[in-house]
């Protein structure tokens, strides 16, 4: 489940970042995230199943559980993380200027 959900953002934020016409949000970071989420996670799967063999394909419901809160986890951290590092590079500079505003007010 963790290898689907991060698949699912990888997708959805490279189509997102294609479509963009300028790189205003800084996508860049986010896919290389996701997709190296994915690709880490389909390793894992392949290892998994040469261990456990066709009992891979029937995981219990608590596993399931557990993968789908851990898969959503790290979404959710990728998406904190690449939301730091937009404001501290402030790509359209609306950061800087409410700061310098409020040291000219002070």
């Amino acid at each position: 489940m963790t290898l689907l959900i991060t698949v699912f953002a990888a997708v959805i934020s490279t189509v997102i970042w294609y479509n963009r016409e300028n790189d205003d949000m800084k996508l860049g970071p986010l896919l290389f995230m996701y997709w190296g989420a994915s690709i880490m996670w389909f390793v894992d799967a392949i290892f998994e199943y040469a261990e456990l063999g066709a009992e891979y394909f029937a995981p219990a419901l608590e596993d399931i559980i557990n993968d789908t809160f851990l898969g959503l986890s790290v979404v959710a951290l990728g998406l904190v993380i690449w939301v730091v590092r937009l404001l501290i590079l402030d790509p359209k500079g609306k950061i800087g200027r409410i700061l310098i505003r409020d040291r000219k007010t002070v």
